[in-house]
């Protein structure tokens, strides 16, 4: 029961910050890092590293959560 409730705050944490990383990615210009007329390739790079954050992010508080409880 407990692993179960474990990965449904998860699930949600990733969830939020994988929202959150978007919105964050979408104030970063990046045509002056992409070539010219390459919007999609920007595109799949900003969903590619909100996916990316939002992983490290979850993991980071699930670990924190785990942690802080034990002590």
């Amino acid at each position: 029961m407990k692993m179960v409730n474990i990965m449904n705050y998860k699930l949600y944490i990733y969830v939020i910050s994988v929202l959150l990383s978007t919105y964050t990615l979408s104030g970063i210009n990046f045509s002056n890092i992409m070539k010219k007329n390459k919007v999609i390739e920007a595109r799949l790079l900003v969903l590619l590293l909100s996916f990316i954050m939002g992983y490290l992010i979850t993991n980071f508080i699930v670990d924190f959560i785990s942690v802080s409880s034990i002590i």
